[in-house]
């Protein structure tokens, strides 16, 4: 089934909150947010000519606007040629994964359809987390974890060095998850 755009002016009414909530979650600054948004909505006005109604309308205003955002992190990976510093927390624990870099705690009852509320309740939890990270490690993290985004292609936009750089920064912002979630979400569970 094609689909068909409704007329430009109605994207912002239509689609404003949803793609302002998507580029906050991954920028985690609102002006910046209300920004991209303003970009994806000029971008998808260009190219209104080339939609071809594979995918809803929506979908694609968010393709374009996860475009804009890998664009913005790149852009201030070339402006911010800094050194990336973050300290490793003090109780750091490699036994918090396996030799293949997944959790070795059982989180599988968090995706129980019964378990909804409390896997909201989860994701704000994991956002605020993410949110205590050092900004380019959020970015990282959520690149690689949220977006699905490739290893290679996320060094390259936010200038990683190498692969062992990357994978340092990730498995150091895992653990600094790992470390807010025992303390603000499983903790807390386990008290209720």
């Amino acid at each position: 089934m094609a689909h068909e755009l409704s007329p430009p002016d109605q994207w912002l009414k239509l689609y404003g909150d949803i793609l302002y909530r998507y580029g906050l979650s991954r920028v985690r600054n609102p002006e910046m947010a209300e920004d991209l948004v303003q970009e994806t909505l000029l971008a998808a006005l260009k190219a209104q000519v080339n939609y071809v109604g594979q995918a809803s309308e929506q979908t694609w205003l968010v393709g374009i606007l996860k475009h804009k955002v890998i664009d913005s992190f790149r852009k201030a990976s070339r402006e911010k040629t800094q050194v990336f510093e973050e300290q490793l927390m003090a109780d750091e624990n490699e036994d918090y994964f396996d030799q293949q870099g997944k959790w070795t705690v059982d989180l599988s009852y968090w995706s129980r359809p019964e378990k909804a509320l409390e896997q909201e309740e989860f994701m704000l939890v994991l956002e605020a987390c993410i949110g205590r990270l050092p900004e380019r490690m959020a970015q990282l993290f959520i690149l690689r974890e949220f977006d699905n985004i490739k290893s290679e292609e996320i060094c390259e936009v936010m200038s990683i060095s190498t692969m062992s750089n990357f994978w340092v920064m990730l498995s150091r912002a895992r653990v600094q998850l790992r470390h807010c979630l025992d303390i603000n979400w499983i903790k807390e569970r386990a008290r209720s």
